[in-house]
């Protein structure tokens, strides 16, 4: 794990490889951003969730995660499927581009637009 400022980078292809000890973490995943993958996050409390946005799908369901954390209290947001291969941890970390973000994450300056890792190594 590395750490970036206060928060412990986790890179995991799958959210559900996160558990109790990743609580605080910069939580990077290439998981689909859905009700189901947002539900194993929330259990783990991380800092930030990343989430592949899976091309949004039928009534945002690639992105239930971010409002689904967001009340729980925890920031979240995806990167554009176009940025970054689903299921990869590291494509989403060495390229991915926010798509969407929760009123949580876009308080800690987590914009659409911007380079997932440039954002988290300015911080």
């Amino acid at each position: 794990m590395t750490t970036l400022t206060a928060h412990p980078l986790r890179l995991v292809d799958s959210i559900t490889e996160l558990g109790p000890q990743d609580a605080g973490c910069l939580a990077v995943s290439g998981s689909h951003g859905g009700l189901s993958a947002g539900g194993y996050a929330i259990a783990a409390r991380p800092w930030l969730s990343v989430f592949n946005d899976a091309g949004v799908g039928k009534d945002g369901a690639g992105i239930a995660a971010l409002s689904q954390m967001q009340e729980a209290g925890l920031a979240a947001c995806t990167v554009a499927h176009t940025s970054a291969c689903i299921g990869q941890a590291h494509s989403t970390w060495d390229t991915g581009v926010v798509s969407h973000a929760n009123a949580l994450a876009l308080a800690l300056g987590c914009l659409p637009g911007v380079r997932l890792r440039e954002w988290a190594e300015s911080r």
